[in-house]
């Protein structure tokens, strides 16, 4: 019997590992693959999803963890926290604005994975980073995706990471931390690039509404409903998403009507600079959702 070899075989680490994974389904902490945060979420809600974006160290340089609290205090499913980065790509002016502030405040990921330690004993709302490669790669990937475990980041957006490069580079370092890679479509994505990147992603789809920056004027025409109808029709694997271009009730329950849900963030970010609450921010937006 098996369990008669255990004695033998505890002299050797490795293989006592695997024989307790036969018999008792174990697996060591750093290659668990339970339920995440981000999974829980859809399964128990898995319409109307309310993320909000906000960029870390804007307004005020230590603000990232209240906002954060604040957030899900006032009802968001889940929140996007962004990396503060001198040359983003897809950022409007509001987010840009916001990053150029936040990196004269000092922000940093190093200040904000400091910022973060133990906020998991104050909320469990999904939280995911979403930032751009560079910064990433200067701080080293592997002690990145090491710093999102040890204080409870979900998942990560780098919108300029190759699918490629991620899966012969760091596709098995996110899946050893239980970080769950987030990949983005277009309007411009065809089908079959589509279901790649849902294949690659984890936790959920960002399908952007827009080929434009972030930020743009709210409500949606013809084609990018025709785009929200198309990606519900290949029924992926993951909850979809939409960001870019949803500052209003309006635009939220738009996407609502089609896809799992949406993302909020130039128009929180103006709210921010504004005093407007979180919790007034979020009810416009929600309606009662």
């Amino acid at each position: 019997m098996v369990s008669e070899r255990i004695p033998f075989l505890s002299r050797n680490a490795k293989l006592k590992v695997k024989v307790e994974e036969l018999i008792t389904g174990d697996l060591p902490p750093n290659q668990k693959h339970e339920p995440t945060r981000l999974k829980q979420l859809f399964q128990h809600k898995p319409q109307n999803i309310l993320s909000i974006f906000f960029t870390a160290g804007h307004p005020t340089p230590d603000g990232t963890r209240m906002t954060i609290l604040d957030l899900a205090a006032a009802g968001a499913d889940l929140v996007e926290v962004g990396i503060p980065f001198s040359d983003p790509l897809a950022d409007g002016p509001t987010i840009q604005a916001s990053s150029h502030a936040a990196l004269e405040n000092g922000m940093s990921l190093e200040k904000l994975f400091a910022q973060l330690e133990g906020i998991r004993s104050e909320t469990q709302m999904p939280l995911v980073l979403m930032g751009y490669l560079n910064p990433v790669l200067q701080f080293g990937m592997e002690r990145f995706c090491e710093r999102c475990a040890a204080v409870g980041v979900d998942g990560v957006i780098l919108p300029d990471l190759p699918l490629a490069f991620f899966q012969k580079n760091y596709a098995s370092l996110f899946e050893q931390h239980g970080i769950c890679p987030i990949f983005l479509v277009t309007p411009q994505t065809s089908d079959e690039r589509i279901r790649e990147l849902d294949t690659a992603s984890r936790g959920f789809l960002y399908a952007v509404s827009t080929a434009s920056t972030t930020g743009g004027a709210g409500g949606f025409n013809e084609s990018q409903v025709a785009y929200f109808q198309r990606i519900a029709k290949l029924k992926l694997n993951n909850p979809v998403l939409v960001g870019f271009g949803i500052s209003d009730k309006t635009a939220f329950d738009t996407v609502c009507q089609y896809l799992n849900g949406g993302v909020v963030g130039s128009a929180f970010i103006r709210a921010q600079e504004a005093d407007i609450s979180a919790h007034d921010f979020v009810e416009s937006i929600r309606g009662g959702k």
